[in-house]
């Protein structure tokens, strides 16, 4: 009956001029897959074929995306003892190898997207883009529910943020971006089930913050005093001298790569872009290794780089090329960079960020709330 509705709704949009503006899918959740591990291997469900393949002609035909629900949380509690809680939440400091693509996982987000990217592909689907129309982090749970608590949903969603600004894609679709959505906006205080199904929400009912989160995708996870990291405070991570060159780059272009690090400082005509000569990659690896470090937590995982990162409590700022510290979103810049950096938004400048950000990652939530409720869908 889905696809049949979809084709009525489509014409209607048609009649109005409104079909390239208004596109028409239906959402599904990471169930509809058989296998999701190794990505490579991702395969749809085979008693789903009756209606998905026809759904999926009806996007290929139109444009549409292939909306999916996906919850790092929920492959993290189901399997505890495979996937470790930093790569659930964007904070691992090592990678997991697909062994049938040798492609490189830092997350598990980008492991399941790629899962659905490979089941689509396996059905000849190649061009079909995936929309993430709900992903989250409770911030309560009951006593055995023990992943599921402020500082975690606070962890997972601003390094969602980031990642998704970064619009880096997933390491089988490099460089193409995902449209996602953040579940949810309320907490709902009235939801039958376990204690985490009335705690996702960024808000309470009565409309106060359940943490803090940074919408524009530069700000750094804020920890509470008794987390269980290592303050930085007098405490930087730079390159060993002892690593090789290779294990060098590889650290690099990990942090400035999968690892979601700002690294236009140590660009060409950039604050830290010298020495430019055979000590500029341990230069620009102990940029890149201490802002990978200062922005997740500033725990000893976050310095390793396969043992080509080391703390130190000098600080390695030189010249104009500042080292960030835990807590301090300031990089490498120029006083007049710094400024502006620090400076209290304009009025005028509030709403481009509100408008751009939270279109992309929350502004469908209230209206998908509103049909996952009547649906009696849960995640």
């Amino acid at each position: 009956m889905v696809v049949p509705a979809m084709h009525n709704v489509f014409t209607a949009l048609k009649k109005a001029g409104l079909h390239q503006k208004i596109k028409v899918s239906s959402t599904h959740s990471l169930g509809v897959l058989s296998r999701s591990f190794p990505p490579s291997a991702g395969a749809f469900n085979s008693k789903h074929a009756l209606f998905l393949r026809p759904m999926l002609e009806f996007l290929a035909e139109n444009d549409s995306p292939f909306m999916v629900n996906v919850y790092p949380y929920y492959a993290y509690v189901d399997s505890s003892n495979n996937v470790s809680l930093e790569y659930a939440l964007f904070e691992s400091s090592s990678e997991v190898i697909d062994p049938n693509t040798g492609l490189l996982y830092t997350n598990m987000l980008d492991a399941q997207i790629d899962a659905i990217n490979y089941a689509l592909t396996g059905l000849n689907f190649k061009t079909i883009k995936i929309m993430i129309t709900e992903t989250g982090w409770p911030s309560k749970g009951s006593a055995s529910e023990n992943a599921a608590t402020p500082d975690n949903a606070q962890t997972y969603n601003t390094n969602l943020i980031r990642h998704v600004m970064n619009d880096g894609g997933t390491p089988a679709k490099p460089g193409q971006g995902t449209d996602v959505y953040i579940f949810a906006l309320f907490n709902e205080n009235r939801k039958p089930g376990l204690d985490s199904e009335r705690n996702w929400g960024l808000f309470f009912p009565d409309q106060t913050s359940v943490y803090n989160l940074d919408f524009t995708g530069r700000g750094t996870v804020s920890r509470p005093p008794d987390a269980n990291i290592t303050s930085s405070s007098g405490t930087w991570c730079i390159a060993s001298t002892t690593a090789s060159e290779a294990d060098l780059r590889n650290g690099l272009d990990w942090a400035c790569g999968p690892g979601n690090i700002d690294c236009s400082a140590i660009q060409p005509r950039q604050p830290c872009f010298e020495p430019d000569n055979l000590a500029s990659h341990a230069s620009h690896a102990s940029y890149a290794f201490n802002s990978y470090y200062q922005q997740n937590g500033a725990s000893d995982a976050a310095c390793s780089f396969g043992g080509a990162g080391i703390r130190t409590n000098k600080n390695p700022s030189y010249d104009n090329c500042i080292y960030m510290t835990l807590g301090k979103n300031s990089t490498a810049a120029s006083n007049s960079t710094m400024n502006q950096q620090t400076a209290k938004p304009s009025s005028s400048s509030v709403p481009s960020v509100s408008a751009g950000v939270l279109g992309r990652l929350l502004a469908a939530s209230l209206a998908y709330l509103v049909v996952a409720h009547t649906s009696a869908e849960t995640h």
